[in-house]
C-alpha cells in the first residue's frame, strides 16, 4: 500500500485526531493531552476551563514531535493543562486557530487521594496485515467496562497494545479502537513485545525484527508521560504518582538499566502502595514460557514493589508473594505477580497449568475478554478479575495494616525436597527419588526429570544419557566427567547411584549443558528448574 492510498483510509489530516489524555504530573491539578495532525499544521494549543462555567478559556501551547512512519508523516502534539482545581470537572478542545477538535471533558482527582479505582487491561492487539487494522472489539469492550465501572479514574495497560507496533497501520487501528474513551479517561500505556515488533514488509509479514528503542511507541507518545525513566530508555519507562500510590511502568529492553531505575524509584517514593507494570510475567501460568531475560536480571528491582502487573500469556494468574526465591503468605514478605489476561477477546496462545508459585489461576480459553479493577482504600487494595460477561474469576484483598491477603491460602512448605520444572511439580515421576543434598551439593535424578520434560533418557549399565532441546549429556556412575555435545566436561562432583537405584547428578552439571538453570527455594523446600527456551520437547517417533 502506498502512502497516498493510506491517506484516504486513516492518514493524518489538518484536523486533530487520536486525542488522548494521560497522567504526567499530579492528577489533582494537571492533565496532559496528545493529538495528531498532518505536517501542514506545525503549531497547536489546548484550550481548557472549568466545565460548569462559561468563562474564559485558558491556553497552553503544545510541544510538537514530527514522525515519518511506514505509510504516513504526521505531527504529534502534547500539551499540559496545569493549575487546575482538585476534584473538579474541566472541558477542553485542542488544535490550532483553524482546525479544532470537539470539546471533551475530564475530572481532576482529589489532592493526595487515598480512595480511587483504575482499570487494568493487557494484550488487546488485533488485526492482521490487511489494512485497516480492526480494533472495534476493543472499543466495544472498553465502553462496556467503563459504563459498568464508572469509578475507574484511568486505564493501565500491561503491554501488547498493538499486534505489530512498528507500523502505522496498527497504531491508527488502536487509536480508532480507543476513540470515544481516552479523550476523557487517561490511559497509561505499558509496552509489550508486539509493540516494538515490526516487519520490513508488514503487508507480507517478511523480514521480522524488533526495534530496541521502539521507535513508533516512543515517537507517538514522546511527551505523554513523565520523562523520568532510565537514561536513553525514557518513554517506555516512566513512573507516575496517583494519590497514595506510585506506579513504575517498564519497557521490553535495557533490563539492567531498568532494574537500577526500579530500585532507585522505589527507594525515593514515600507512597503507601508501589505498583509496577512489566509485560513479561515472572510467575507465568503457561506450560513452556520463560522469563530468563527479565528474571533474575530485574529481580532486585521488581521485588521492591507490592504488585507487578503483567500480560503476554493472554491468561489470568495471581501469585503468592514472592521474594528472593521464596514463596510466602503475607504481602510484606514479597511481590505479588498479577497476570491480567487478554483484554480484547484474544484467546491465549498458551494454556494454564498448575504452577507452584500461583495462588489463583483461571483457564482463560473462551473467546471473551478479561480485565481487572483495582480499588485502593488507604492501606487496603482489592483486586477483582472479571470475564467480560460479568463473571468474577478472582477477588482478593491485600491489607497492609494486618499484613494479610484474603481469601487465605498458604504458600507450600514441603517436608521433603521437591523438584519443579517451569513451576510444574514432577509428581509421580520422582516419587521416592527426590532431590538430595549431600555435603552441600544438590543432586537430581537426571533421567526422570528429562522424561518428564519430554526429552530422551537412555539407561545402560552404570550410565544415563539425556537429550533435550537439541543437546545431550551422558553421565557415568562414580565419575566426575560427563560427555556432552560440546565435548568432555569436568563435573563439580561425581555422578552417584541414590534413591530407587537412579543415577543422580549435581544440579549445576545437570542444567548448564542443556541451557537450563536452577534455584533452591529454601523457605518452601523445593528445587526450581528453568529453561531459557520455549520449545516443546517431544520424543522422536520413527
Amino acid at each position: 500500500m502506498t502512502p497516498q492510498e493510506w491517506k484516504k483510509i486513516r492518514g493524518s489530516t489538518p484536523r486533530p485526531d487520536q486525542i488522548m489524555l494521560s497522567i504526567k504530573c499530579d492528577p489533582s491539578d494537571s492533565m496532559t493531552v496528545r493529538w495528531r495532525t498532518d505536517i501542514t499544521v506545525n503549531e497547536g494549543f489546548v484550550l481548557f476551563r472549568e466545565k460548569s462555567e462559561d468563562g474564559e478559556w485558558k491556553k497552553t501551547a503544545a510541544k510538537v514531535n514530527r514522525f515519518k512512519t511506514d505509510v504516513d508523516e504526521s505531527n504529534f502534539f502534547f500539551a499540559d493543562m496545569t493549575g487546575l482545581k482538585e476534584d473538579t470537572a474541566y472541558e477542553y478542545t485542542c488544535g490550532n486557530e483553524e482546525y479544532r477538535s470537539e470539546i471533551y471533558s475530564f475530572r481532576t482527582e482529589k489532592k493526595n487521594a487515598e480512595r480511587f479505582s483504575f482499570l487494568c487491561i493487557s494484550d488487546v492487539q488485533s488485526g492482521g496485515a490487511e489494512p485497516p487494522a480492526d480494533y472495534s472489539v476493543l472499543n466495544e469492550v472498553l465502553k462496556k467496562i467503563l459504563s459498568e465501572h464508572p469509578e475507574c479514574k484511568f486505564i493501565l495497560t500491561a503491554g501488547d497494545n498493538t499486534n505489530c507496533g512498528q507500523t502505522d497501520v496498527q497504531w491508527t487501528g488502536l487509536f480508532e479502537g480507543l476513540k470515544g474513551i481516552i479523550e476523557s479517561t487517561p490511559i497509561q500505556f505499558c509496552m509489550g513485545n508486539h509493540d516494538d515488533m515490526g516487519f520490513e514488509d508488514y503487508f507480507t509479514y517478511t523480514g521480522k525484527y524488533y526495534s530496541e528503542h521502539a521507535t513508533y511507541f516512543t515517537n507517538q507518545l514522546r511527551y505523554s508521560y513523565p520523562e523520568n525513566g532510565p537514561e536513553n530508555w525514557i518513554v517506555p519507562n516512566y513512573s507516575f504518582r496517583y494519590g497514595n500510590t506510585m506506579f513504575a511502568v517498564t519497557g521490553t529492553s535495557g533490563f539492567e538499566f531498568i532494574n537500577e531505575w526500579l530500585i532507585k524509584t522505589a527507594k525515593e517514593s514515600d507512597a503507601v502502595w508501589k505498583f509496577a507494570a512489566h509485560h513479561f510475567p515472572v510467575c507465568y501460568s503457561g506450560p513452556n514460557l520463560e522469563c530468563y531475560e527479565t528474571y533474575p536480571p530485574m529481580m532486585e528491582g521488581i521485588e521492591k514493589y507490592d504488585i507487578m502487573f503483567s500480560g503476554h500469556e493472554h491468561s489470568y494468574a495471581r501469585s503468592f508473594p514472592r521474594r528472593n526465591n521464596g514463596l510466602y503468605d503475607n504481602p510484606s514478605e514479597g511481590t505479588i505477580h498479577y497476570n491480567i489476561g487478554s483484554g480484547s477477546r484474544n484467546p491465549p496462545g498458551t494454556r494454564v497449568v498448575p504452577k507452584v508459585w500461583n495462588d489463583c489461576t483461571y483457564e482463560h480459553e473462551e473467546d471473551l475478554s478479561m480485565f481487572s479493577i483495582v480499588d485502593i482504600d488507604g492501606d487496603k487494595c482489592t483486586l477483582t478479575a472479571y470475564v467480560e460477561d460479568g463473571r468474577i474469576v478472582d477477588r482478593c484483598v491485600i491489607d497492609k495494616g494486618s499484613d494479610t491477603i484474603t481469601p487465605v491460602r498458604r504458600a507450600p512448605r514441603y517436608n521433603r525436597p521437591r523438584i519443579k520444572f517451569k513451576g510444574y511439580d514432577l509428581g509421580i515421576c520422582v516419587m521416592g527419588s527426590t532431590a538430595r543434598n549431600i555435603d552441600g551439593i544438590w543432586y537430581l535424578p537426571a533421567g526422570q526429570i528429562i522424561k518428564f520434560m519430554g526429552g530422551e533418557s537412555k539407561h545402560t549399565e552404570g550410565k544415563v544419557r539425556i537429550e533435550v532441546y537439541g543437546r545431550f549429556s551422558e553421565f557415568t556412575e562414580n565419575s566426575d566427567i560427563m560427555n556432552t555435545d560440546g565435548g568432555e566436561l569436568k563435573m563439580s562432583a561425581p555422578c552417584l547411584r541414590l534413591d530407587r537405584e537412579q543415577l543422580y547428578v549435581p544440579a549445576d552439571d545437570f542444567c548448564k549443558p542443556l541451557r537450563m538453570y536452577w534455584a533452591y527455594f529454601s523457605h518452601n523446600n523445593f528445587i526450581s528448574i528453568e529453561s531459557d527456551t520455549e520449545q516443546l520437547p517431544v520424543s522422536y517417533q520413527p
